[in-house]
């Protein structure tokens, strides 16, 4: 009987053999990193201005930081202003 293995099965036995991570933590962390590069731009303004603001910053400092933060993203949304940031978040 043939073996099935995942379309990750090879990145997955890379990591194993390159850190010290089990298979299973491997393959959890593959998911992770891809489930964090799919996010949309709405998800990720909703979530960051979440972070944000539990770890203590106003509105004013938490859309300038993910302002900043945008254009760093594997796929970089068009700029947004600040109000749009804010509808984003806010309706």
């Amino acid at each position: 009987m043939l073996e099935r293995r995942s379309s990750h099965d090879d990145l997955i036995d890379h990591l194993v053999r390159s850190t010290a991570l089990q298979r299973g933590e491997a393959a959890r962390v593959i998911l992770d990193v891809l489930a964090y590069f799919d996010e949309g731009t709405d998800d990720f303004v909703r979530r960051r201005h979440r972070e944000l603001q539990s770890g203590g910053l106003v509105n004013t400092e938490i859309f300038e930081r993910i302002a900043a933060e945008l254009p760093h993203r594997a796929v970089a949304p068009p700029e947004l202003s600040l109000r749009q940031l804010r509808r984003i978040v806010y309706g």
